[in-house]
């Protein structure tokens, strides 16, 4: 008897590990990662692009192409309507930070914050011209297809949610932080009336602007569109 409740202590014991075991394998983020079916940024996150381009949710030269090719054709739209408080900016992103400063912080090296998110210190290159920057208050975040090019191409017809999503997208190349006086002279020029003056930038300027009026189905103009090809066929191949 003794020794039956023995072997039965035993079996038990190794039970036990081999569910232990199990757990480790499949019950958890071995990889340090956060879990979940993605493994993306929670929302209000800070993503991070890759090292090879300087924004999130980029795309090659070959998928921007096809992107390029399917976006519909039109006439610029009319500004009747527009105001930039219909593209609720900047929109909290948790732990007292706005969309700005999460960009701030995203494209920036070295980058501290203060108790209210607002960075104090920090590197950052502005992509539109390569200038070097390390103070804050002298950049701003550029709207990749700025609001009113927005509006003029679709989002006239848009509701309250999704122009707020377009002007606070932090999962696609739609921000990035840049040199105010580059910023201002672009305005709300499409690709075809305004060009970043550092060339080196075009391939990923047009591969940006494209991949985010590919999502949005916004409209390009027959210009547009051609300057675009142009921009990213400067892409290495």
């Amino acid at each position: 008897m003794g020794r039956q409740a023995g072997l039965r202590g035993a079996a038990v014991a190794a039970a036990l590990l081999l569910g232990l075991a199990g757990c480790g394998q499949y019950g958890g983020a071995p990889d340090g990662g956060r879990g979940g079916a993605t493994g993306g940024p929670p929302a209000g996150g800070d993503p991070k692009p890759g090292a090879a381009d300087a924004l999130p949710g980029m795309v090659s030269a070959a998928v921007a192409r096809t992107q390029l090719a399917a976006l519909a054709v039109g006439k610029p739209g009319t500004m009747a309507g527009y105001s930039r408080d219909k593209f609720t900016h900047w929109a909290e992103q948790g732990d007292k930070c706005d969309t700005r400063e999460v960009v701030l912080r995203r494209d920036g090296k070295n980058v501290t914050q203060d108790a209210q998110c607002r960075a104090v210190s920090g590197t950052w290159k502005s992509l539109y011209d390569g200038a070097e920057i390390t103070d804050a208050a002298k950049l701003d975040i550029d709207h990749m297809v700025p609001l009113a090019e927005g509006w003029r191409s679709g989002a006239a017809g848009w509701d309250a949610a999704k122009r707020k999503a377009f002007a606070n997208d932090l999962t696609r190349p739609q921000l990035l932080a840049v040199s105010a006086a580059s910023n201002r002279s672009k305005g709300d020029q499409s690709p075809d009336l305004w060009q970043p003056p550092d060339k080196t930038s075009w391939c990923l300027y047009g591969r940006a602007w494209t991949t985010v009026k590919s999502y949005y189905g916004l409209t390009v103009t027959q210009p547009e569109k051609a300057m675009l090809s142009t921009m990213i066929d400067t892409c290495a191949s």
